[in-house]
């Protein structure tokens, strides 16, 4: 489905770039007092990309399951130390993506998709495991094709073929 203005929640990438989101399902865990308790990672509920990915939903269901039931009693709940351990600040490559794709999206959104392209060309270089970038592209591109796009030199599936589809997704912090 094309694009239009409104048809996502963050159409800024705000929560994305807060919480270091690069790929989808994603989730982060807070809690009732708003402190992050696990940070992003891959988020599936169901068994839909198993074939793909190799990962199971069930690990993951149970992990939120007994979070619910224990909060920070459960097992799942990281410590803020743990918490630390796992959370890496942005790097100046990264910030300098985040407004490269920023100002590739503007371009883009005021008509001028030609000159949007070096820019998300620009952030997808500086931040290469973010696929949230590399989607973005290339659903401007052409929303219904997933295969090779001249402006992008590649595509969804020649970058997933060429990595593999098991590093797809970061590995569930345990």
């Amino acid at each position: 489905m094309p694009y239009r203005d409104g048809d996502h929640f963050d159409d800024k990438q705000i929560v994305t770039q807060k919480y270091n989101m690069v790929n989808v399902p994603t989730a982060v865990w807070i809690d009732e007092q708003g402190h992050i308790v696990r940070p992003n990672e891959v988020a599936f509920v169901d068994d839909r990309f198993k074939q793909f990915t190799g990962m199971e939903a069930a690990p993951y269901v149970q992990a939120i399951r007994d979070w619910a039931a224990k909060g920070a009693k459960s097992i799942y709940a990281l410590s803020e130390s743990e918490l630390k351990d796992h959370l890496k600040p942005h790097s100046p490559d990264r910030a300098t993506a985040d407004a490269e794709f920023a100002v590739a999206e503007y371009l883009y959104k005021q008509g001028k998709g030609v000159d949007a392209i070096p820019h998300f060309k620009e952030a997808q270089r500086l931040a290469p495991d973010n696929w949230n970038y590399k989607r973005q592209a290339w659903n401007f591109e052409d929303p219904m094709r997933q295969g090779h796009t001249d402006a992008y030199d590649g595509s969804w599936y020649e970058d997933i073929k060429r990595i593999g589809a098991e590093n797809y997704y970061r590995e569930i912090i345990p």
